[in-house]
């Protein structure tokens, strides 16, 4: 693996069923390298394998076939508690339907991730109020989901996936369900968060407009990728 690179997938298939009349091959022999820092759109249509991919670089799934590599280390044959390891501590994940707990506040959410990384009350509550300031939710801190837009939830999200301080930052259509300007504004803070901080950030989207954001957008259909292009550092929106 380069020294550049925080992420591999070598020769990844995923298959579901195999050898059976019902076989699915839903990856079919990826091949992706991501550089720290980038900010990546992997971009295709419904059916098309892009979350699978996510899945299996967010150890989330194993691949049926190929390797995966995060951070220097190979994947492939850990276990499922070392595996949990890998994503607390190397991996941010922001999801479409937003997973908050409905009965913690806004704090409390953001503060659970790292109280189950080993953090102390005060520590993880304290770099909690840090993060939501930093997301423009230092009003909020004390509000229930259900008190919040789900523009300002996804805020929550967005600092709960930094708690643990990752190198990589996941995003399975993480401007779905909003409406159009605040999806806008999550990509733009998305974007400053990987120009100011340094975060590697990888989405997988339908949305061409999100490909704008990118500064590296991977095509994917039926399972394979079908295109690559980077574009230079600054060329994103």
């Amino acid at each position: 693996m380069s020294k550049e690179h925080i992420a591999e997938a070598k020769n990844i298939t995923k298959v579901y069923n195999p050898g059976m009349e019902s076989e699915v091959r839903v990856l079919k022999d990826v091949d992706l390298s991501i550089n720290k820092g980038d900010f990546v759109s992997i971009l295709g249509p419904s059916g098309s394998g892009k979350t699978t991919l996510l899945d299996i670089i967010g150890c989330l799934l194993k691949p049926t076939t190929g390797k995966v590599v995060i951070d220097g280390i190979e994947t492939n044959n850990l276990n499922d508690r070392e595996l949990a390891k890998i994503r607390g501590e190397k991996i941010g994940f922001i999801f479409q339907q937003y997973n908050l707990i409905s009965s913690s506040t806004a704090l409390e959410n953001v503060a659970l991730t790292m109280r189950i990384n080993g953090k102390s009350k005060n520590e993880a509550e304290e770099r909690a109020r840090k993060l939501l300031h930093m997301v423009g939710l230092g009003e909020r801190l004390t509000h229930l989901p259900s008190q919040l837009s789900g523009g300002e939830q996804q805020r929550v999200a967005i600092a709960r996936a930094l708690a643990n301080e990752p190198k990589i930052i996941l995003g399975d259509e993480p401007t779905g369900n909003l409406d159009t300007k605040t999806g806008m504004k999550i990509l733009n803070l998305l974007k400053d968060l990987n120009k100011e901080k340094g975060y590697t950030i990888i989405l997988v989207t339908h949305d061409q407009r999100i490909s704008g954001f990118a500064n590296t957008v991977i095509n994917i259909r039926d399972g394979e990728i079908i295109k690559i292009i980077k574009k230079r550092k600054g060329r994103g929106k």
